[in-house]
């Protein structure tokens, strides 16, 4: 971790690295503002979830990871972008869904370039699972997205199974992949990759409608 990130963390870290509690968050006291809560899982180095926070200023972001280097480095981000509608949780994301993240209470998901576990015996650690993707939708509230990118297409296509077999979640986009949303910028790597010929996969999909008890 470098020096700039060290300064970050022990300079930026206590106003906008948040604690995991086992209650959930009050976004609004927060950001002292009610605005759409979007939430980023495992966010890296931060260089894309600092853009998106830049370039969406009426939303507000909380980005989850629990690499300290990647914190450092989006913190140092935060204090040279002056954003105030970005903060942090250092914890694991399913236990921050579950915990801190209240149902119904996302107007959006992030979720890019996940760890894709390319080898066949290592599926399973793949974060897109059925009862994942299920807690996911909860969180979400209605009209919600969800958006997840990938440059490995054997799990693009596991994550469109699994997404498409969600009931609570509709997909965008009737050829299945959807176009890249202008909010998602594109990385030094995926630039890197698409000029090698690599692909690309998007997901978008949306929340139902929660159905009315009978």
């Amino acid at each position: 971790m470098g020096t700039g990130q060290q300064r970050a963390l022990e300079e930026l870290g206590p106003r906008f690295v948040l604690p995991f509690q086992a209650t959930p968050l009050d976004a609004g006291a927060v950001f002292a503002r009610q605005a759409p809560l979007v939430l980023e899982i495992g966010f890296g180095m931060g260089q894309a979830t600092a853009e998106i926070a830049q370039t969406r200023p009426e939303m507000d972001f909380v980005g989850v990871e629990v690499h300290t280097p990647g914190v450092g480095a989006l913190l140092k981000r935060i204090g040279e972008l002056e954003l105030a509608n970005l903060r942090i949780v250092q914890h694991d994301a399913v236990e921050v869904l579950r915990q801190m993240v209240a149902p119904a209470s996302l107007a959006g998901i992030h979720i890019y370039f996940p760890d894709p576990w390319h080898k066949k015996k290592h599926h399973k650690r793949r974060l897109i699972q059925p009862e994942f993707v299920a807690l996911l939708a909860s969180r979400l509230a209605p009209g919600g997205y969800l958006h997840c990118a990938t440059d490995w297409q054997d799990y693009a296509e596991q994550m469109l199974a699994v997404l498409g077999a969600e009931p609570a979640l509709a997909n965008t986009s009737e050829a299945g992949y959807a176009p890249r949303p202008d909010w998602r910028p594109l990385t030094k790597f995926e630039n890197r990759g698409l000029k090698l010929g690599h692909g690309v996969w998007d997901l978008l999909f949306v929340r139902q409608p929660l159905t009315q008890p009978s």
